[in-house]
């Protein structure tokens, strides 16, 4: 099923004229609304009248975290107060919190965006679907959860946590799609063999799981465990919320960009020049019809690619590969880059291993140095001296085969990693922390 396929099945010529368009009015609007924006375009020498095609946007800075600090909180709103109906805004865990504003139209474009994601993913009309993304000022859960019921379907609005309950809601509720991030999928699945609920005892069918990177492999355990069809959707609260990009079931290769709503560019996040197709780099978007909050050449620090290939579910979108990590959580050890999700792809698979996992990272002296917390399964953190030891050789050799370098890897006991509904914690830096004021 296509949502809307006169936007997601548009011939790309046509496509690339609509998106010229909107970019051209998007930057007019920024211009004039914007001081912050105005300032910026000033300082780089350019006015909206000199991008004459989409690729000259180039030529345009970019828009940063920064920006958003800068401008706290509603410095890069493009519309008075009053024509904002709503405001999101991030956890501001790394200062001030991200702060996001919709008009009426903003939302409505939001719902379309996200039933096209669920509509991709498998989701119909007559399906029952458990959002177990917490809600407030976090996008996951109101942005899927209108698109759902612009989709006709059924919305249990259940939020996050409370696992057991969210089985049990599954169970008597009838929920045929699950909403919420990959590693509180395989949650609830662990909590499902606890309680000894059996995937045949759900109507589930399908998961609609984003928020987090999460690889390959974690998408055929979730699916076994679960029985289900598993499909990754990409969006961030500053763009707009889930919606940007989506699977679709056909083909689970590569999230279909919306083009019709965001530009999107790869970049070398060293050098800031465009990548072409098919390279890796950070993905940089342009929000084209965003009435509150217009983006121009947003950094996310997510890195991925963009390829373009005929899909058997009919859309003619631009593909992104699932996001490997972000420049600012890559770890750098020895010289060598390491994203967590390359340490996920690796542990799962090593039979034996739970699919739950942390790196720690700390500092000795001079040398930084990385350890991997991996959770064994019962049968065998609970078996011989011998196998634990045969277990973690292999760990440590796998490991550094898929890494390039050699780290110290730790056995745990079962259930020890904490359990989230939200984005997994998966790696732990000690190497800010005060020596006298650490625990080991």
């Amino acid at each position: 099923m296509i949502f809307e396929p006169e936007y997601e099945c548009m011939p790309r010529d046509e496509l690339k004229i609509l998106q010229f368009y909107r970019l051209k009015r998007q930057l007019r609007r920024v211009y004039e609304r914007v001081p912050a924006y105005r300032k910026k375009m000033e300082e780089a020498g350019i006015k909206p009248e000199d991008i004459r095609s989409l690729e000259d946007i180039r030529y345009l800075p970019f828009t940063t975290k920064d920006d958003f600090r800068e401008n706290y909180p509603y410095g890069l709103f493009a519309v008075d107060m009053e024509e904002i109906v709503r405001v999101h805004s991030s956890s501001g865990t790394t200062g001030k919190p991200t702060v996001v504003g919709y008009t009426k139209r903003d939302l409505e474009t939001w719902s379309n965006l996200t039933a096209r994601v669920l509509a991709a993913g498998g989701v119909r009309k007559n399906d029952v679907v458990q959002i177990a993304f917490g809600y407030g000022l976090f996008t996951g859960g109101f942005g899927l959860h209108y698109g759902a019921e612009k989709l006709g379907a059924t919305v249990i609005p259940v939020s996050s946590g409370q696992t057991k309950r969210q089985i049990m809601i599954m169970k008597d509720y009838g929920t045929t799609a699950l909403v919420c991030t990959p590693s509180y999928a395989l949650h609830i699945a662990e909590v499902m063999e606890e309680m000894g609920v059996s995937p045949e005892e759900l109507k589930l069918k399908v998961g609609l799981f984003g928020a987090e990177p999460w690889t390959e492999n974690m998408r055929q355990e979730i699916e076994k465990r679960l029985g289900i069809d598993a499909t990754d959707n990409y969006g961030l609260s500053e763009v707009m919320g889930p919606g940007v990009s989506g699977e679709c079931i056909e083909a689970k290769s590569g999230l279909h960009v919306f083009e019709d709503h965001f530009y999107v560019e790869v970049i070398n996040p060293e050098t800031e020049e465009p990548l072409p197709e098919g390279e890796w780099g950070e993905l940089v978007i342009t929000t084209l019809t965003k009435e509150g909050l217009p983006l121009i050449r947003y950094r996310t620090r997510d890195i991925t690619r963009l390829y373009y290939e005929e899909c058997p579910c009919g859309r003619t979108l631009i593909k992104m590969s699932k996001p490997s990590g972000r420049t600012d959580d890559m770890l750098i050890i020895r010289g060598v880059n390491i994203f967590p999700s390359q340490v996920e792809e690796a542990l799962l698979e090593i039979e034996g291993v739970s699919p739950h996992f942390q790196i720690i990272v700390d500092r000795k002296g001079y040398l930084d140095e990385m350890e991997v917390w991996v959770e064994a399964s019962e049968n065998i953190f609970f078996d011989s001296m011998k196998k634990q030891k045969e277990l973690l050789d292999r760990i440590t050799e796998h490991l550094q085969q898929a890494l390039g370098v050699k780290v110290k890897v730790k056995l745990v006991e079962p259930k020890t990693i904490e359990r989230t509904a939200g984005k997994a914690k998966r790696v732990i830096d000690r190497r800010e922390l005060p020596s006298h004021g650490r625990k080991d």
